[in-house]
């Protein structure tokens, strides 16, 4: 297998790497290409319910206040929130596929439990489960293509792996809006979560190989020779990523308003576009045309970043989405909601792969999976504070006025990326990290 590189840090500590552990998309072609297909499944399970739940808590368990309604997703948020934390720092000391495995067997149960659940608390559950699946799987499909690709193609490595999740979340959005109109909300619609968690487990139980190795390979690399590579305990790396290193704190903040916005999607666009006079088909293809632009873009955006650089992709991706949902809350009917989350899904697009990429360039290889933790805490805890906030205005006021409220929001943390972010892209041709 090529043996193995060793080399000892500064303060005594020994890292080891395989010679066959080699860095790039091209050698790692095989293993990649079947993470993507991983990421795949993880995003479905969350698309099975981003039609179907909101409209099971109005119509099946006659839930009135919209807080109420969207309290499932805050739920997920905080469960996956947490979770995200936890995968990041088990990924670092015990490696990514347990952690990968762990995941898929705390979703099996969840398209049951939505299939059965003759209680609002039964869902709740549900989707606490899973958050802590998609978590524990999501993170880890990510933290595992930044360690085989290597710095010189991070951003368009996230721009696969998430295009493959949200495109499946906006498959599975269709698909079980369909199901819903044809046979009902229940329980047609999640049988496709049934297979999805089934193959998710057994293809990353057969398949799917370690990659921590990667991580040790790239450390070894001159271009980190320069850097802190001291160890970094859980408390340092939090307070890391969340406060003092400039662009690592800006890029949490706009991971965490880009979710809360999503959350509001999530939990708030189903009943908006249904009062106003949608059907339940209709709906689902609003409700899925925001995420499959916001997947099929990031083929583009991903390595559109890693050619042009992070900042201005990120802030103008959260302008353009302040845009859409000003659209949404000021205007009506099909084409214009339409034109909305076409819009909305593009800024989400230029957002998204380009702060894992920030996050990628920045920390360093041998703490970086709890750095991504840390960044995905955050940022998922976007969708339990978007659901929640946008639950209360719009009990208090209105829809559109959570709609316009998180708008506000969003053309604010644009503008702290403006203001606090460096440019964190590696220059290639040096290949100097960024200060």
């Amino acid at each position: 297998m090529g043996g193995w590189l060793r080399e000892s840090t500064r303060d005594g500590v020994m890292i080891a790497a395989r010679r066959s552990d080699r860095l790039g998309l091209r050698a790692n072609l095989g293993q990649f290409g079947l993470l993507v297909g991983v990421n795949a499944l993880v995003g479905a399970m969350v698309g099975q319910e981003r039609t179907v739940v909101p409209l099971l808590g109005e119509r099946v368990f006659q839930l009135t206040a919209l807080t109420a309604t969207v309290s499932f997703i805050v739920a997920f948020g905080l469960a996956k929130a947490a979770t995200n934390l936890v995968a990041g720092i088990l990924s670092d000391r015990f490696g990514r596929k347990p952690v990968l495995v762990g995941g898929w067997l705390v979703g099996i149960p969840v398209p049951i439990i939505l299939i059965w659940a003759p209680s609002w608390g039964w869902i709740l559950f549900a989707n606490v489960m899973l958050g802590v699946n998609q978590g524990l799987t999501w993170s880890t499909t990510v933290i595992m293509k930044i360690d085989l690709v290597g710095p010189e193609r991070r951003c368009l490595a996230m721009g696969l792996n998430e295009a493959s999740g949200y495109l499946a979340v906006a498959a599975a959005a269709l698909t079980t809006g369909v199901l819903a109109e044809r046979f009902g909300l229940r329980p047609a619609p999640f049988f496709l979560g049934v297979a999805c968690a089934g193959l998710g487990l057994g293809i990353s139980t057969l398949f799917v190989r370690e990659t921590h190795g990667h991580a040790r390979q790239e450390a070894l690399a001159d271009s980190w020779q320069a850097t802190d590579d001291r160890p970094m305990s859980v408390r340092e790396v939090f307070l890391h990523t969340t406060v003092r290193e400039h662009a690592l704190s800006a890029a949490t903040q706009a991971g965490m308003v880009n979710n809360l916005n999503d959350g509001l999607a999530w939990g708030l666009f189903p009943i908006f576009f249904a009062r106003g006079g949608l059907s339940v088909a209709s709906i689902a293809i609003v409700v899925a045309t925001y995420p499959a632009v916001w997947g099929a873009g990031q083929l583009v955006t991903g390595a559109l970043s890693d050619r042009v650089g992070r900042k201005w992709l990120i802030a103008t991706g959260m302008w353009l989405q302040t845009l859409a949902l000003g659209i949404i809350a000021a205007t009506h009917g099909f084409v214009a909601w339409l034109l909305g989350a076409l819009l909305l899904g593009a800024g989400t697009a230029m957002v998204y792969p380009t702060l894992l990429a920030v996050i990628g360039d920045v920390a360093h290889p041998r703490w970086r999976a709890s750095a991504v933790g840390v960044y995905r805490f955050w940022r998922d805890a976007g969708f339990a504070i978007g659901a929640l906030v946008a639950g209360v205005v719009a009990d208090l006021v209105s829809i559109p006025a959570a709609i316009g409220l998180v708008a506000v929001l969003t053309a604010v943390s644009g503008t702290v990326v403006a203001v606090r972010m460096y440019e964190t892209r590696i220059d290639r041709a040096s290949m100097i990290r960024p200060a």
